[in-house]
């Protein structure tokens, strides 16, 4: 293990200055007196003293950071800060540890899913935190590192393309490693005060614009409201939030060069956006037919808007609700699922496989149909008018079936459990895209609380799994991984 003090000396920063972000609702709490503030001070002085005690442990060992260094403290940021992240809602709510890791796993892999009651009733600073955990997990905790603690340069490189999904991880946008992660999250911040600012001037209060632009930038899906969206029944505030969804979905790095160049350009060039927008723009459209000729509401217009936001909430993977769509013809919910499992860019704080890889899989099945045809033919495959290398086309394949192996897997262990069908399944489904709601007992009008701790400890895996793209995690599960 001595060959790991590095990864643990730069973990227990990490972990300091993580728990400083309990100042925040701490602050918060204090300010309105809403009777939170001692488990914020008791899970500030318990986070920020252990990462103390492992930095002055390790403050020796310093290296340059190695690739298997880099995995190593993705892993242990996204697996175990979560235990310190649960702590107010432990010491406050008095949840069981499994419900309350759950809730900050859910948070921070901005997954949304919530096993947590009487929203409406809870102290503000808490349904805050919830909020700032989707913030911080959006745009990748690992990445804020890198942009904010210059100290993290050495090895940096290997922790951001262990942490970053898809074609990001080798994708450089300025000189130096640093400037990029700071681009991204400047403009990740600056998009969630335009949020903020739509939402209140749409009808939310500020404490309410604040939360919510929050999760729908990191696409989370958390609220401060059992009756989510529904609380409002405000057209206004159902499209502000449909627009910076569908912002949220698309790759930030093609948003800092359109910042930085002040030009639309960018997003005409990413492969990603078109099949992002066209598949989801047919896809309300679609919807919002069928639900009209299904009989499920009276007026196209009607149909339109609930089609509109839950569609675009689901296909970028928040998970936001405005009507329990579980009641609605089971073809709708299925597809908008479906969906969920593709439709965000790599690069943003969607999930899913990320419609890159979906594009190189697509791409790969036609040239395999044309190759049946022509033996003798050589048909490249490419994307945004590359040639995508083999390599890429072995690691796309290998990453969708273990993508799939894992869906039946989990699916076979919840239905072991006792639940039926529709509910392991999705569920399984929206955990691993971290989406948020299924569909059965998790539905949008209900909550992951009425699993068991073995059926949350599964979800509970399948978020972190989604999150970190599989083999992010699988990589440190492996016995050869710990091997000299």
């Amino acid at each position: 293990m001595k060959r790991f003090l590095p990864v643990f000396r730069v973990f227990g920063i990490l972990l300091m200055c993580f728990a400083l972000t309990l100042l925040v609702p701490l602050a918060l709490s204090w300010l309105w007196q809403d009777g939170a503030t001692t488990a914020y001070d008791e899970a500030f002085l318990i986070a920020f003293g252990t990462g103390l005690i492992l930095w002055l442990a390790t403050r020796r060992a310093q290296r340059e950071l190695k690739t298997r260094d880099g995995f190593l403290m993705v892993a242990m940021v996204w697996v175990l800060f979560p235990l310190f992240a649960c702590l107010p809602l432990m010491l406050q709510l008095k949840v069981s540890f499994t419900d309350a890791y759950f809730e900050a796993v859910s948070g921070l892999t901005t997954t949304g899913a919530t096993v947590l009651a009487n929203l409406d009733t809870l102290p503000p600073s808490i349904n805050l935190w919830r909020g700032m955990m989707v913030w911080l997990g959006g745009m990748g905790l690992i990445v804020l590192a890198v942009a904010v603690l210059p100290l993290l340069g050495i090895g940096g490189r290997q922790m951001f393309k262990a942490e970053t999904p898809g074609p990001m991880k080798d994708t450089q946008l300025t000189p130096r490693l640093a400037e990029t992660a700071k681009g991204l999250w400047v403009v990740y911040g600056g998009v969630t005060v335009l949020c903020i600012l739509a939402l209140h001037f749409a009808g939310m209060s500020w404490f309410d614009a604040f939360m919510h632009a929050f999760t729908t930038m990191g696409l989370g899906g958390f609220s401060s409201h059992d009756a989510g969206f529904a609380y409002w029944n405000s057209p206004a505030i159902e499209a502000v939030v449909i627009c910076f969804m569908l912002m949220a979905g698309i790759n930030f790095a093609t948003h800092f060069l359109a910042v930085r160049g002040r030009t639309l350009r960018p997003y005409a060039h990413d492969p990603e956006v078109a099949w992002y927008v066209t598949i989801v723009i047919a896809s309300v459209i679609g919807i919002a037919v069928f639900l009209q000729a299904s009989g499920t509401y009276e007026t196209f217009a009607t149909a339109l808007r609930f089609s509109a936001f839950n569609v675009v909430s689901i296909a970028t993977t928040t998970g936001f609700a405005n009507t329990d769509f579980a009641l609605w013809p089971m073809f709708a919910p299925v597809w908008m699922l479906f969906l969920s499992s593709f439709a965000t860019s790599a690069g943003s704080t969607g999930g899913g496989i990320k419609m890159m890889r979906a594009i190189v899989l697509y791409k790969q099945i036609y040239r395999e149909l044309l190759h049946a045809m022509h033996p003798r033919a050589v048909y490249p495959v490419r994307v945004g008018g590359g040639m995508v290398p083999a390599t890429v086309l072995t690691a796309v394949l290998a990453f969708s079936f273990a993508y799939m192996c894992l869906i039946v897997a989990f699916t076979l262990l919840m239905l072991f459990s006792g639940l039926d069908i529709v509910t392991a399944f999705t569920a399984v489904v929206a955990s691993i895209n971290n989406t948020g709601p299924g569909l059965g007992e998790v539905g949008p009008a209900t909550t992951f609380g009425s699993l068991d701790d073995f059926q949350t400890w599964v979800c509970t895996f399948a978020m972190l799994l989604g999150r970190l793209e599989i083999f992010t995690l699988l990589v440190v599960l492996t016995p050869a991984f710990w091997r000299k």
